[in-house]
């Protein structure tokens, strides 16, 4: 995959980005995409476009971790009241405003790039003479990608247009909204077709593609988001037993450069600096001006989430740099790189978006209070030089795992979706002094574009 990223730039060209609305992403009637899309090159490159919307800023290079981290309890926007920082404040205190929060409109659209590129190849690809197991494993990716957007889209938003098919303009104006139980539907049909085309790894040249394990886990995610925990059990046990996947020995091997898709990594997006217009900006938005030159400090953890680790938790040091820490700078991300003064928005690290962690403790949820679930949750804590904990352990069941979650999985884009699955979010903003909103608002020129389109409420 690493090799093709260079390839990317020549899809600038071929692939559009947004007009007036989310259905005018890459019309059909445009000359130069019906040149393309027709020989087996044409296809990866085109599922290439579909991994390179991960890297814009309306998903994982911004939107995502601001929507997914930075509204919950585990960071906020930074000291900085000014700009970009005033933006993130609003959003981290449910103050946004639809027709202004470009950060929300962002991800809806760019979101919308990345589904559209995936539908464009879902419904090209049978035409193109093809080698069949080639065919399927882009199918298999398309699949995978899509159902990873629209996640995204589902449980941030709820009612979205729900489109898996290349569209027309005069087309797109006629989709109506589609509630996330109704994607969730679709998302289950599409990430069981996508586990069966798509293979257990790669070889070195394709590492970063989506695997069989990469949808089967989304899959457990979506079932449980639905509350069907029943349906999440064999498939978390079929991605334990049968896709090789294992927890480090150490959690501080999991992060930086050298350590990318690593044996418990399941999928990350890929970044690579250097000018080739696929690096990150979201290792320096983290990190404060003290340890990076182009700092912003921006996804800054809370006092809540410094003090979610227990004395002795190898997971913070890993983590975050807390007050008082080693480097002296406050309270930071450290997980995605600090100490590499990197050009603005080129750094190397990689997005962590799902992995074997994340797999233990949601077959644990899936289980509920059971012995077998302590023990996969003391898998986690064991790495993290924790002593193991019971159903004799004070506390619910639901709120040691969700605990467990937090420190585990801080700063990895879980945070808020766990709030919401496990029915958390109203009572933990409360306690921060906020006035939740669970739904992000639709952006306003999507409702001006759209006049059937109804708002969350505000």
């Amino acid at each position: 995959m690493k090799k093709n990223l260079t390839y990317l730039a020549i899809l600038t060209c071929l692939l559009m980005a947004c007009s007036k609305g989310f259905t005018d992403l890459n019309p059909i009637s445009q000359r130069n995409v019906n040149e393309f899309y027709k020989t087996s090159g044409d296809m990866v490159i085109a599922v290439n476009a579909a991994y390179k919307a991960l890297q814009m800023d309306g998903t994982y290079n911004q939107s995502y971790w601001v929507m997914n981290e930075m509204r919950s309890d585990n960071t906020d926007g930074g000291a900085d009241i000014t700009g970009l920082g005033a933006d993130l404040n609003l959003i981290d205190n449910f103050n946004e405003n639809a027709a202004t929060a470009e950060i929300i409109t962002s991800a809806y659209l760019d979101t919308y790039v990345g589904i559209s590129r995936c539908n464009i190849i879902m419904s090209r690809i049978d035409a193109v003479s093809m080698e069949e197991t080639l065919r399927n494993r882009i199918k298999g990716e398309s699949l995978f990608l899509r159902s990873l957007f629209y996640y995204n889209l589902a449980v941030n938003f709820n009612k979205v247009p729900l489109v898996t098919k290349e569209i027309t303009v005069e087309e797109g104006r006629t989709y109506v909204q589609s509630s996330a139980t109704e994607i969730y539907k679709q998302l289950i049909a599409d990430l069981t077709q996508a586990e069966s085309y798509l293979p257990v790894k790669y070889g070195s040249a394709d590492v970063g593609r989506a695997t069989k394990g990469a949808a089967a886990t989304l899959l457990a995610k979506i079932y449980l988001t639905m509350g069907n925990k029943p349906a999440a059990v064999p498939v978390l046990r079929r991605i334990i037993s049968d896709y090789g996947y294992t927890l480090l020995t150490s959690y501080a091997k999991l992060w930086g450069i050298p350590n990318k898709n690593n044996a418990e990594s399941i999928f990350e997006v890929q970044f690579k600096g250097g000018g080739t217009n696929t690096g990150n900006k979201f290792t320096n938005a983290f990190s404060p001006l003290l340890v990076q030159s182009t700092g912003a400090y921006k996804n800054r953890p809370t006092a809540e989430m410094q003090a979610a680790y227990e004395p002795n938790d190898q997971r913070l040091a890993a983590s975050m740099n807390p007050i008082n820490g080693p480097l002296n700078a406050g309270r930071f991300i450290l997980k995605y790189g600090t100490t590499t003064a990197y050009n603005e928005g080129d750094a190397d690290y990689n997005f962590m978006v799902l992995r074997y962690a994340d797999v233990l403790l949601m077959l644990a949820e899936a289980l509920g209070d059971t012995p077998e679930s302590y023990d996969l949750i003391n898998q986690v804590r064991h790495r993290a030089g924790l002593d193991p904990i019971s159903s004799a352990t004070p506390g619910s069941f639901t709120d040691k795992l969700l605990r467990e979650r937090r420190v585990e999985l801080a700063f990895e884009n879980h945070r808020w979706p766990d709030l919401l699955r496990f029915g958390k979010a109203t009572d933990f903003m409360k306690a921060q002094g906020k006035t939740p909103r669970l739904l992000f608002l639709i952006p306003q020129r999507e409702l001006d574009i759209n006049t059937s389109y109804t708002q969350n409420p505000l």
